[in-house]
């Protein structure tokens, strides 16, 4: 079975999840699978601080490349994999095992996919979800509190000391060379039905 791997990037509160869910809605699970870099965090011991002694999981080195990659390699070998979902450190969400089977189509989506060059290399086609910044740190606020518990002082400080210096420098150099570039400040439909056509000409070579 040969492989087509895409890569999918965007910033926090660009509406990678909801575009994803949209994405694997239009097709069947033999065609298409997902792997999200937000399984492959590593534990919270392994993880730098900044100056101020705050964990900062914006940066390549939270996430354990070599893992992530593997399993890629697997699935693209016809293979299936199994990975412990990621809680945020919530320790009120239970961690459940993910099992994703091979598929045709593989999707990689986070936010350093385009800086891991071993993975880059690999890469067919590659998407950059994006929206203005200003409108990306009001969804982030918004869905940290209800979803995560974070604090909005806590929220802000990440989000100016950790992820945007990180967009900066590990995604936004990689905006140009991307096959699709999805808007996502109002709704992502155009750019979706744009990947699903460009998905369904591989299915079909």
């Amino acid at each position: 079975m040969k492989s087509h791997i895409i890569g999918i990037a965007g910033g926090s509160g660009a509406g990678k999840t909801t575009f994803l869910k949209s994405l694997f809605a239009a097709f069947r699970e033999d065609q298409l699978t997902i792997v999200s870099q937000d399984n492959y965090y590593k534990t919270k011991d392994l993880q730098e601080a900044d100056e101020n002694g705050v964990i900062n999981f914006d940066l390549p080195t939270a996430i354990d490349e070599a893992h992530f990659l593997r399993d890629m390699e697997s699935l693209a070998a016809g293979d299936s994999i199994t990975k412990l979902e990621y809680n945020f450190n919530n320790p009120a969400w239970e961690p459940q095992p993910i099992v994703v089977h091979p598929a045709p189509v593989i999707v990689m989506e986070g936010l350093f996919v385009f800086h891991y060059a071993a993975i880059r290399a690999q890469l067919c086609y590659k998407v950059f979800l994006d929206a203005h910044h200003e409108t990306r740190l009001q969804r982030r606020l918004q869905r940290d509190e209800k979803e995560r518990g974070y604090p909005a002082d806590e929220v802000l400080y990440q989000w100016h000391q950790h992820v945007r210096p990180a967009e900066l420098q590990f995604l936004e150099p990689y905006r140009g060379e991307c096959d699709l570039i999805v808007m996502n400040d109002d709704h992502y439909t155009e750019g979706l039905e744009t990947l699903v056509k460009e998905i369904q000409n591989m299915l079909h070579s």
